[in-house]
């Protein structure tokens, strides 16, 4: 094992921060695993409620928005995966920038102890929501073969989504992860926040429905979403032309993420030498 002496003095942190921060690149695997470990710990299905979580809501949204409400997806394209797709891009936004708003007063215990770049946890805290993505990806692999819909060459552009997706949750996340140091009014208001995200966004729903049926006012407001375009776009990778998919939509998630991403960056610096007292 590497080991390296860091030393604390006046205004080293500002000056080698992003070197202390690759430095500390185990601590980050070990943080990531500690997290994986103890989201399964002592639970007798283990990783399988990553792929029970989706399907039993995949199955309960046909139900309500196909069956009830008679809401219809994009033509050609099977409902439930239509749904699958959208959920799946979504519950990993939502779970990492959960678990990144929460990071840091979750590790309270480390950072009153011990010096290293704070942004570790908040990294930390996507890996384990990055692994159940991919784990109900598979699940939309399978359900794919099962209503032999194969993607085309769409498909190429799906890491371009989901990493739009994680940077998205690690930019609006920091902002969350300081505030909620300060307040902790902060860590009831979160699930709120995704609660109506997850109904603003077209997960169940394609947004064809709502540039036909929503008035042309409403558009421009309805695309500063930046998920919308990330949801889309991750429907289109997967499920080809016929999956109604705006280019605007994606212009201004690029564009709110980058602005948002810097800005989160820098609050969260500005902020991270006041956690301990806060804490």
């Amino acid at each position: 094992m590497k080991t390296h002496e860091v030393v604390i003095e006046p205004g080293r942190s500002e000056k080698n921060y992003w070197r202390d921060l690759w430095k500390n690149r185990e601590l980050l695997y070990i943080l990531s695993m500690r997290d994986i470990s103890v989201r399964y710990k002592q639970t007798i299905l283990g990783t399988s409620w990553s792929l029970i979580r989706p399907l039993i809501t995949m199955m309960i949204m046909f139900f309500v928005f196909s069956k009830v409400a008679k809401l219809k997806g994009d033509p050609g394209i099977p409902y439930p995966l239509m749904i699958l797709a959208g959920l799946t891009i979504w519950t990993f936004f939502s779970n990492s920038f959960t678990q990144i708003s929460t990071s840091i007063t979750a590790n309270s215990n480390l950072v009153t102890k011990v010096y290293f770049p704070r942004l570790i946890m908040p990294l930390s805290s996507s890996v384990v929501s990055f692994i159940d993505f991919l784990v109900a990806l598979g699940l939309f692999v399978v359900l794919t073969i099962w209503y032999q819909f194969w993607p085309d060459w769409h498909i190429l552009f799906l890491p371009f989504f989901i990493l739009l997706a994680l940077l998205a949750s690690f930019a609006f996340g920091l902002i969350f992860a300081v505030l909620n140091v300060k307040f902790r009014d902060i860590g009831q208001l979160i699930p709120f926040i995704v609660q109506i995200g997850f109904y603003a966004c077209p997960i169940a729903y394609s947004s064809r429905l709502v540039e036909e049926n929503a008035g042309e006012w409403w558009h421009p407001i309805y695309y500063m979403n930046p998920m919308v375009g990330i949801i889309d776009g991750f429907k289109w990778s997967l499920l080809g032309e016929k999956a109604f998919f705006n280019p605007t939509s994606v212009i201004n998630s690029v564009v709110i993420i980058t602005i948002f991403l810097f800005i989160s960056i820098y609050f969260f610096r500005k902020r991270e030498n006041s956690f301990v007292d806060d804490i």
